[in-house]
């Protein structure tokens, strides 16, 4: 009999790559979720069946499968959305989790389920690179929210046997991607545009999306009870201003960015992971970020038709 994993957000820009690392596996993936796919794609993905909904109880009951390992990619992205909408966020996090855990604990408790939080979770660290034992202090709704979504999962796992673990990825980014920094920065080189937010002297820690989903399928081979957490980064601090300026050269633009000084509210100013307990497990990451931002371009241009 095949195994069966079950993808949330599987039409997001995660969940999708972490349905198709999943299918070339050999598992064969249900999802839920929203987006504006269609099947063709969602089959190029390795996704078998999908269920178009919200994650809810009664939408993870109607796909009539008892998966082996549910990955919940599904939930709020944003944190400026965030701040404008907490209680929306709310729902989409931890209402979403919750009822999530309950179909778990309730239908197939032999499942593994993996949970992709944030390094939102950690706020404005004041030690780097960020340990998992660091204080959690989240500086939005968002990372509050993902906050709690790890502590119904941890709690979950420990009261009920089920085998669980957390993920608090930071920046990720590939192609596909049609949000955040990357695609705007790109959006804005080519309208020859120069200005862009923040100091540039802010520090991300970047993660190619392919290196995320196979820690993730690696956090479903050493979950447990106890609810493992492990950072999911690169280890490495890149500045924006490093990261907009070889998206540039990339683009094949002579002109250098310039930042307006201006903050982004709910955004900590540095983040870099340690991830020495993922190590640990026998995964690192593959493509570093030069490489990664190369891969990018090169899509953004074609997508674009800019190539």
């Amino acid at each position: 009999m095949t195994d069966i994993a079950l993808v949330t957000g599987a039409n997001g820009s995660i969940g999708r790559h972490v349905a198709i690392a999943l299918s070339h596996k050999g598992w064969t993936v249900h999802g839920i979720g929203h987006g504006s796919w269609g099947i063709e794609e969602q089959r190029s993905w390795g996704i078998e069946r999908w269920v178009e909904s919200d994650v809810s109880l009664a939408a993870l009951r109607s796909l009539n499968t008892r998966p082996d390992i549910v990955v919940h990619c599904a939930g709020s992205g944003s944190v400026g959305a965030s701040i404008s909408d907490p209680y929306l966020d709310f729902r989409r996090t931890v209402s979403a989790t919750a009822d999530l855990l309950e179909f778990v604990r309730s239908d197939c408790p032999q499942a593994t389920l993996v949970y992709p939080s944030s390094a939102a979770v950690y706020g404005i660290a004041g030690q780097f690179p960020i340990r998992e034992d660091a204080p959690l202090r989240p500086a939005s709704p968002y990372g509050a929210h993902k906050r709690l979504a790890e502590e119904l999962v941890c709690d979950h796992a420990r009261l009920f046997n089920l085998n669980t673990a957390v993920v608090r990825l930071f920046s990720i980014y590939g192609e596909g991607f049609r949000k955040q920094l990357l695609w705007d920065a790109c959006r804005r080189i080519s309208d020859d545009e120069t200005e862009f937010f923040g100091t540039g002297l802010e520090t991300r820690d970047w993660l190619h999306v392919s290196d995320a989903a196979e820690l993730m399928i690696c956090a479903a081979d050493n979950a447990g009870p106890h609810c493992p957490v492990v950072n999911g980064g690169s280890g490495v601090a890149v500045t924006v201003a490093d990261v907009v300026g070889e998206l540039f050269y990339l683009m094949g633009k002579n002109d250098r960015p310039v930042f307006c000084g201006t903050e982004r509210h709910g955004d900590p100013r540095d983040y870099q992971a340690d991830i020495s307990r993922a190590m640990v497990w026998g995964w690192q990451p593959s493509i570093d970020w030069r490489a990664g931002l190369s891969r990018y371009a090169a899509w953004f241009r074609k997508e674009c038709g800019l190539a």
